[in-house]
């Protein structure tokens, strides 16, 4: 039992060592599936993800407020229903929104609250983490902001992003060059806006445009996948809100971070052979943005 106890020491201390610095796990982990709230006037949900096949298996995320992105949870390939509450609700009340969402093998989803509050709306968009060729990156938009009807987005001195894109639009990814650059983003009937920007080499993310409380624009990034086929997995980002700063958390608490689902997913691996989600009795809270 010992050389048994040391063994599995070993390997702990190794996946430790690994996340420090590589917190995240792989798309073929299982399913991937994260929450977005880019509804600018809905106030801050709590959110309740539930696999049909297994009803006493749930995720809780509190607190969601807009301009959120989760990170991705890996989650075995199924059914499952998304309900979003206001924030505090009793979770036996009705939902104020529901939708069901099928997530295969190998695939990965954002479901997002999009639109304005009185036609609120959940739409699933496919995710695609296939990485963008050296020395490059690859992003999507996604038009988040209620202050403009449709807008015109494009990298500065480099492609088209998105053109004519309605309010709770997805755009396609593009191939963009790397590095710190900003993006040009035009409303109809609006003057154009240069507003900063940085994606690293390798990497693939939404940018999301976003009303700010000053009633302009701004956009924030969202990590799909970094190289080697990197995807970012936990709970809700502490201090990430709608309009933070991207580096709000810094690299040293992502590390921790990552050294403790590592342990704790190694350890429930060891203990139970298989890995599931938490049961509804203890439902896993997200840090809301």
């Amino acid at each position: 039992m010992s050389r048994v106890a040391r063994a599995l020491s070993v390997a702990l201390l190794g996946a430790a060592v690994s996340a420090l610095g590589v917190p995240a796990a792989t798309a073929a982990d299982g399913a991937l599936l994260r929450l977005a709230h880019l509804s600018p006037d809905t106030p801050a949900v709590d959110v309740y993800v539930d696999s049909v096949a297994d009803p006493d298996a749930g995720l809780v995320l509190t607190g969601v407020a807009y301009g959120t992105v989760s990170d991705y949870q890996t989650v075995p390939p199924g059914t499952y229903t998304v309900a979003m509450r206001t924030a505090g609700a009793d979770p036996a009340t009705p939902p104020a929104l529901s939708a069901t969402v099928e997530v295969g093998a190998d695939t990965a989803r954002t479901v997002a609250g999009v639109g304005n509050f009185a036609d609120l709306g959940l739409e699933i968009l496919e995710d695609d983490l296939t990485l963008p060729p050296s020395g490059q990156a690859r992003v999507r938009v996604i038009a988040a902001a209620a202050a403009a009807s449709t807008l015109d987005v494009s990298l500065s001195g480099g492609p088209e992003l998105a053109q004519g894109l309605e309010f709770s639009g997805t755009s396609d990814y593009v191939d963009v060059p790397a590095g710190a650059t900003a993006l040009e983003v035009t409303p109809e009937g609006g003057a154009a806006t240069e507003l900063p920007v940085e994606v690293a080499a390798g990497s693939v993310y939404s940018v999301m445009v976003l009303d700010t409380s000053g009633g302009g624009l701004t956009v924030q990034t969202a990590l799909d996948a970094a190289s080697p086929g990197i995807v970012p997995v936990g709970g809700v980002e502490t201090g990430a809100g709608g309009t933070a700063p991207d580096d709000v958390v810094p690299a040293a608490a992502e590390r921790l971070a990552a050294l403790g689902l590592v342990l704790l997913a190694a350890t429930a691996l060891v203990a139970t052979g298989r890995g599931r989600l938490p049961r509804r009795g203890a439902p896993r809270h997200g840090s809301p943005s």
